[in-house]
């Protein structure tokens, strides 16, 4: 199998234990503190079916992760990323589209890793089709991610394609169970090649690949015992730089091994459902999320994320994803902040509006209004944003929905102002 082959030509290069004797010295994660949530890795696809790239891919995935495990850091995920869907599949829309895009699914399912096409069209267009299209796509596909582009430097604000978002938005969210489909679709804006996180991650070549942490409890650790804000950015940034240094110097170490290229880490603090950066902000202002300082202890976190002398890639600023945070829950639940204020965190921030769940009869244009103030705040400040939407179909504002999903928390469903 070229899968097989792949590894050999791997060790070949230089085998494991030699490899693991050259990283003794950057010593293993501590324990508890934080986890690498994604190594991914850039796929160019030259043809639909073509999957030897992606073979080699899996390959270097598998023995990455392995290695970071000797060491110490558990690893959640393995990801790939490929390019923009219509720089190998032009008709994307088309029926022999579809069917590679099944093929790519069924590989990435059969290989236990999840996959994102990157964004199916980067241009300021509007395509009518392209809602029906995303739905059959979440329907038929398990492992597959993609984006819309609704702004970028070249063209600013994508208004045609913003319409296109918003519509396939309330198409996903009407066409799968709960609307639970739009975990797998974002509309992005100045997103960034070699970004790790779903569902924005591209990548603009293959042998490439970058990392993804899950990291609020690092947050939490650096902030307790801190006597103001600016000895909390100055512990935040020691730690940070301590911990991950090890994880960057490995990343490298890989990357030379295998003759890939290492993109960096996504600093982004990624929560999970036991790791709240919702509670590290509450640790720093002593308040809880939503309440005045907040705006301010999101600057400070970001500034550090910014400041680290790491390479990094992606966003690299702070994620307030509310479904995946019981914390941020609880506070949405108790109605201390608003969708509005969200984004107003997002000026200073890094990711935008993440699994916020909106009512089910939210109109098309209320959603595309949504998604525009978010591509011109990122225009504004040539920054990364997105927007991953829940329109929750027949629940409305103040009402708690579940999702049969193990990185989502109960939440409840966000008034928008």
């Amino acid at each position: 199998m070229p899968a097989d082959l792949s590894r050999r030509e791997f060790a070949s290069l230089l085998p494991l234990g030699a490899l693991l004797a050259l990283t003794s010295t950057f010593g293993a994660a501590a324990e508890n503190n934080f986890r690498v949530r994604t190594i991914t890795a850039g796929l160019h696809m030259q043809a639909s079916g073509d999957f030897d790239q992606a073979e080699a891919a899996i390959a270097f995935l598998r023995n990455a992760r392995e290695i970071f495990e000797v060491k110490g850091y558990e690893v959640q995920t393995l990801r790939l990323a490929t390019q923009p869907l219509q720089e190998y599949l032009a008709d994307w829309n088309s029926t022999q589209a579809i069917e590679a895009i099944l093929a790519l699914d069924q590989f990435a399912v059969e290989n236990e890793v999840s996959c994102s096409i990157g964004p199916v069209f980067t241009e300021d267009v509007y395509h009518e089709e392209f809602a029906a299209w995303a739905v059959e796509v979440i329907r038929k596909t398990k492992n597959i991610s993609f984006t819309v582009s609704v702004a970028s430097a070249g063209r600013g604000v994508h208004y045609q394609s913003l319409r296109a978002a918003a519509e396939a938005m309330l198409a996903i969210a009407h066409g799968t169970p709960g609307g639970e489909g739009n975990f797998r679709f974002a509309a992005n804006a100045f997103t960034r090649a070699g970004t790790p996180f779903f569902p924005a991650a591209y990548f603009d070549q293959g042998k490439s690949f970058s990392i993804g942490l899950e990291s609020p409890n690092l947050l939490r650790q650096a902030f307790t015992g801190a006597a103001n804000l600016g000895d909390a950015k100055n512990r935040l940034k020691t730690e940070m730089e301590a911990a991950l240094g090890p994880v960057a110097a490995l990343g490298n170490t890989l990357a030379a091994a295998a003759r890939w290229q290492y993109l960096g880490i996504d600093t982004s603090p990624a929560p999970g459902l036991d790791a709240s950066i919702g509670q590290a902000i509450e640790v720093l202002t002593k308040t809880p999320f939503g309440s005045a300082s907040t705006l301010s202890a999101c600057a400070a976190i970001t500034d550090v994320l910014k400041s680290l002398s790491l390479k990094t890639c992606g966003y690299s600023g702070l994620m307030l994803p509310i479904m995946e945070d019981p914390v941020l829950a609880q506070r949405a639940a108790e109605k201390r902040f608003t969708v509005s204020e969200l984004l107003l965190y997002s000026s200073v921030c890094g990711t935008g509006l993440d699994v916020v769940p909106i009512a089910g009869n939210t109109p098309e244009a209320v959603l595309r209004a949504i998604l525009t103030d978010v591509a011109a705040l990122a225009t504004k400040y040539q920054k990364p944003l997105s927007a991953r939407l829940f329109p929750v179909p027949g629940m409305e504002a103040g009402e708690t929905v579940s999702f049969d999903n193990p990185y989502l928390t109960d939440a409840v469903v966000m008034p928008l102002a």
